[in-house]
């Protein structure tokens, strides 16, 4: 897995590239300087726990037979100073899922892939407490 970061016209804003053309822009805050014409690396890191979740969620429902039309998941991130960088200390992710579901298999589905299968989640859990929350419309 290899990642590309470019500078682009204003100090702090870049472009990181994977190896298949996709793309994604990043920036510093305003109070650093930055244009916020992307998301910080610190966001990232929340959408990246948020992305993989539910790619392991939807794969999970799939599996099941859940009829799932869509999901969307605010994920929520409080940072603490740490020396001289921050780290989060709380991760929330609430799930917003619609379709034809079993309840308890949505949760069993969250609960594996935030406690088992989210290779982001097992990562920031060694300085976070992750928790959880869903709710379903028909």
């Amino acid at each position: 897995m290899k990642i590309t970061i470019d500078k682009l016209d204003a100090d702090l804003h870049m472009e990181a590239a994977n190896e298949t053309g996709g793309k994604i822009r990043m920036d510093g805050t305003r109070s650093i300087e930055g244009l916020e014409g992307g998301m910080s690396p610190m966001q990232l890191l929340l959408a990246a726990a948020g992305g993989c979740s539910t790619i392991d969620i939807i794969n999970i429902l799939k599996k099941q037979r859940q009829d799932l039309k869509s999901i969307r998941v605010d994920v929520d991130g409080d940072r603490q100073k740490v020396n001289t960088y921050s780290e989060f200390k709380k991760i929330h992710m609430h799930y917003k899922l619609v379709g034809d579901l079993d309840p308890g298999k949505v949760e069993k589905a969250i609960e594996l892939s935030v406690g088992k299968y989210c290779s982001v989640s097992k990562i920031l859990e060694k300085t976070s407490n992750i928790t959880y929350s869903f709710e379903i419309d028909s």
